[in-house]
């Protein structure tokens, strides 16, 4: 399925790619891109299987979510568009907040309301690659040998399942 294809069965809600990431992230749904397999091209999308699998738990409780906005003046902490009105970015859109980490917790930030931020989904939609630098193949190798044996099998898996025919190609010729 392509991105064409999902945002008509939303409707055309501008809304479509973070209601994608909430099936993947929130309710357990295994949807790969490009950046999972490489036989799929970028805006395409592929349901691998249409059981759900355990979701995790969101750890902000909703006391925390209404301190931070209250805290915040319902007021995104990036751009200053308020919730409920025309984002000043994209007038075809109303601001809608939500609350995100200042240091992310990939990047060992917490929950706690001191480490969360209002910040509206215009700006949350490009804040997710705004404090990540590319590694190259150096730095990658680096971090990929000071991983656990277990944790270097378990990257030897992602890349086989990412480029299957590749690693057919390179197993016959090894």
């Amino acid at each position: 399925m392509d991105s064409d294809e999902l945002r008509a069965v939303a409707g055309n809600q501008s809304e479509w790619a973070r209601r994608v990431r909430e099936l993947r992230t929130e309710e357990g749904y295994l949807i790969l891109t490009h950046n999972d397999r490489s036989d799929l091209r970028p805006g395409q999308y592929l349901l691998e299987n249409p059981k759900p699998q355990p979701a995790f738990e969101r750890a902000i409780s909703k006391e925390a979510r209404a301190y931070v906005l209250d805290r915040n003046g319902f007021t995104c902490q990036m751009c200053g568009a308020v919730a409920g009105e025309p984002h000043p970015f994209d007038s075809t859109r109303k601001t809608r907040l939500h609350i995100g980490h200042v240091i992310d917790k990939s990047k060992g930030g917490s929950d706690d309301p001191s480490n969360l931020r209002a910040i509206c989904s215009v700006c949350n939609e490009g804040a997710q690659n705004a404090t990540l630098i590319r590694p190259d193949l150096k730095q990658l190798l680096i971090q990929i040998r000071r991983g656990t044996a277990a944790d270097q099998l378990e990257v030897l898996k992602w890349l086989i399942a990412k480029f299957p025919g590749q690693a057919k190609d390179l197993c016959r010729r090894l």
